[in-house]
């Protein structure tokens, strides 16, 4: 049996650049070719062996997680090796469990749909803060413009990009769902003088929004209603949505989207900022049973086509899958340097095993968003209520990019014959 898995060693390792070398429980090794090793796999057992034969890299992360596998040296440079030989690829044993894992987890009922958002964002705003960005704490891709230093400075571009894009003028009201920890709506409160409402699903970030805004007094400007994105209420004037259609699940799309648009008001704009695929397929096994229970990546078509049957005209798409791969980046150098303090915390929680799984997400999200190959990407959608016109939106993106006060009073400029 054991020859089954040194061929597909062998298949990785014809791929790969770097080399590393592999010792079989049994005491046998493997060397992809002579020189330094970048990285070493150990087998400790062979049911570990076994497990990485019936469920590809899905099976040796599994034996990984557990200790029967060690991984020494560079995991970057493991995982990137896994992903351009295509031993990434889900086999059949894999498909099997994922549908399985569809059907337990689904987000249809909204039970379930918190129970799963409870399960990633609960872990504990102490959890967050040791390495998200300060204070803002964004849990979603920054934007990396040229002469960008550090975190911080991204997530306020990204924030800044959005709130550019959606026109906002102080007075209005926006909503924000799923709005996180709030950083965004602390924001754009504070900068662009607007309203915000934040829909969030999880208790845990609930109460730490709701304390946010009273140690900020932005209880006149900003509030946050604990609610599943599905039930819409308002409308507004703006919407704004980082991060959340990831959450929907394959069947509640559509209904998520349709809540998107009963959001806003006729003649509206909305952002969808959100991970999708080109074209149709399945969402990692690995992603949806270790990090995001229920989650489900739809694709860029699907998402568009239901916009449209909602009424909305799309009026701007942007990939930013490169700046993904930065804030992973960055997520996993705060993470390593702060992992005994994360460690402190609840040791019982925070223990090898979920230092392992953190980290093989992380810094594989990163290397699936710089990969050359890899066909998920990070998409914002700038959208409106029925259709705009010439006067209603900027005729180009010059806007987006010139000095901010000069951008901020030319398209004001522009809209306001349609006031």
């Amino acid at each position: 049996m054991k020859s089954f898995l040194r061929e597909d060693l062998e298949a990785i390792g014809a791929a790969s650049p770097d080399v590393f070398q592999v010792t079989f429980s049994d005491g046998a090794q493997y060397r992809n070719r002579p020189g330094p090793a970048r990285f070493s796999l150990r087998f400790h057992k062979r049911a570990a062996e076994l497990k990485s034969i019936a469920f590809g890299h899905v099976g040796l992360l599994d034996a990984y997680f557990d200790g029967d596998v060690d991984v020494d040296g560079d995991l970057r440079a493991a995982l990137r090796a896994g992903m351009g030989s295509g031993f990434s690829s889900a086999n059949a044993l894999v498909e099997q469990a994922n549908r399985w894992h569809e059907f337990r987890r689904s987000n249809a009922s909204r039970e379930r749909a918190k129970l799963n958002a409870r399960a990633h964002y609960g872990l504990g705003t102490d959890f967050y803060r040791l390495w998200l960005d300060d204070p803002l704490m964004m849990y979603t891709c920054a934007y990396w413009e040229d002469g960008t230093k550090t975190l911080e400075e991204a997530q306020v571009n990204k924030i800044e990009h959005v709130c550019r894009k959606l026109l906002l003028r102080p007075g209005e009201s926006v909503v924000d769902i799923g709005c996180g920890f709030g950083g965004f709506m602390f924001h754009a409160a504070n900068r662009h003088g607007v309203s915000v409402t934040g829909v969030n699903t999880t208790p845990e970030q609930v109460d730490e929004v709701k304390r946010a805004i009273q140690a900020r007094r932005l209880e006149n400007r900003v509030n946050v209603v604990e609610a599943d994105f599905r039930d819409a209420f308002g409308p507004f004037d703006k919407v704004v949505s980082i991060g959340v259609l990831e959450h929907a699940g394959r069947d509640q799309l559509e209904d998520v989207i349709r809540a998107h648009a009963q959001f806003l008001k006729p003649g509206g704009l909305g952002m969808l900022h959100f991970i999708g695929h080109v074209g149709r397929r399945e969402t990692e096994f690995f992603i949806r049973n270790y990090v995001f229970p229920g989650g489900w990546i739809p694709s860029l078509a699907d998402t568009i086509t239901l916009m449209e049957d909602c009424g909305l005209e799309i009026l701007d798409i942007e990939n930013l899958r490169r700046h993904y791969a930065l804030t992973l980046d960055a997520w996993v150098e705060r993470f390593d340097r702060n992992w005994e303090r994360i460690r402190a915390l609840d040791p019982a929680k925070f223990d090898e095993r979920f230092r392992r799984i953190w980290r093989t997400y992380l810094i594989g999200c990163a290397e699936m968003f710089r990969s050359p190959k890899e066909r998920t990407h990070l998409f914002q959608i700038v959208f409106s209520k029925g259709n705009v016109a010439r006067d209603s939106y900027p005729m180009t993106r010059d806007f987006l990019y010139e000095d901010q006060d000069v951008a901020r009073a030319r398209a004001h400029e522009s809209l306001r014959s349609a006031d």
